[in-house]
């Protein structure tokens, strides 16, 4: 019995939250995609694939990578062509075809002229997936896209295609289907469930690659939170706290980093690391925990060098440029000055300068 892995390529180049017609647009992975295919890639490490066929989208292919297979593309398995809705989000289709959108609530499979249908979507990945069991041997991944991998499991679980939208998979994960000259769904909607280690939060770093220098920081910030961490008279979970440190600048050149950085993190099944991450920036308490130890080393490193915390808001007070700003900023140093007091306290000496 021969195992197909069907994997539904990882999250686009596009904001989270934001809802396109992707389509043959051929967007890649944007840097949640990356970490997701990471994951991917570590979880079915041991599955003992042999090939991965792939869409030729890039999307695709860089959520296969991380297997580290033969990579074969096979022009059928590519993503629903959607015609004039193809790259556009929803609010401008909405805007532009307010009618036919309307009647999609009740005709799910309805299409704008020059689309492909579902219909024809099935009828060409269907074929083209029997090759690729034919010329392969063992167990195999097949990376595609929510509409190809909806009409597989539709036909492989007979279900009607009207009634078959529930069968479209999240971002990064996988079915696995038996093959013995038929297919069958043994499971599906898979997702990376991994632990974070520090060695994986590493891993995630690399895989969003924000910049040289952004990860640089990340790394120096966990190196000084692990230090105090271990001067410390306090059980905290550093495992944690190391791996909430290394990923808590990974959204930092985007709007909003702390907060869409814990929103990948949670995206990805790490609430606990989102939530250090989350404060990092404006921490809700003063419990000396592993949220409060990671936003005072944040506040000790000044690119990947150790400073006093204040060097460190000398230096981020000339970009306040309001009152608002500059209130903010000083309520910020003041309470990193408390935390700082207060690990001296604990300790009975300097830790921090």
């Amino acid at each position: 019995m021969r195992k197909l892995y069907l994997i539904r390529h990882a999250h686009p180049d596009f904001p989270l939250g934001t809802h396109m017609c992707l389509g043959r647009t051929d967007t890649p992975l944007g840097p949640l995609g990356r970490m997701q295919a990471c994951l991917l890639g570590r979880a079915l490490s041991g599955a003992g694939l042999r090939t991965v066929f792939s869409s030729p989208l890039t999307r695709c292919r860089q959520t296969a990578a991380p297997l580290g297979l033969p990579l074969v593309t096979v022009d059928a398995l590519a993503e629903q062509d959607m015609g004039p809705w193809d790259g556009l989000d929803f609010t401008r289709i909405r805007e532009g075809w307010p009618e036919l959108y309307a009647r999609r609530s009740s005709e799910p499979l309805l299409v704008p002229p020059g689309a492909e249908t579902l219909e024809q979507v099935r009828r060409r990945v269907m074929p083209a997936l029997e090759s690729c069991l034919q010329n392969s041997e063992g167990d195999i991944a097949v990376a595609a896209h929510a509409s190809v991998i909806q009409a597989i499991l539709a036909e492989v679980c007979a279900i009607p295609l009207e009634e078959s939208r529930p069968l479209r998979p999240p971002y990064g994960s996988w079915a696995i289907l038996d093959y013995d000259g038929s297919l069958r769904l043994q499971s599906g909607g898979i997702l990376p469930e991994l632990p974070l280690t520090a060695d994986l939060a590493e891993a995630l770093l690399e895989a969003a690659a924000p910049g040289e220098q952004i990860a640089a920081h990340c790394r120096a910030v966990a190196a000084e939170a692990l230090r105090i961490a271990r001067a410390l008279p306090l059980a905290l979970d550093r495992e944690l706290l190391v791996s909430a440190a290394l990923l808590h600048d990974v959204a930092r050149s985007r709007s909003e980093h702390a907060r869409l950085g814990a929103a990948w993190l949670r995206e990805l099944g790490y609430d606990k690391a989102a939530g250090l991450v989350e404060q990092h920036h404006d921490l809700q308490s003063e419990e000396l925990n592993e949220a409060a130890i990671l936003y005072i080393a944040d506040k000790c490193v000044q690119g990947e060098r150790r400073v006093s915390v204040q060097e460190r808001f000398a230096e981020s007070e000339r970009k306040c440029l309001t009152a608002e700003a500059k209130a903010s900023h000083a309520a910020r140093l003041a309470r990193a000055l408390r935390i700082r007091e207060e690990i001296h306290r604990l300790c009975g000496r300097t830790v921090l300068e």
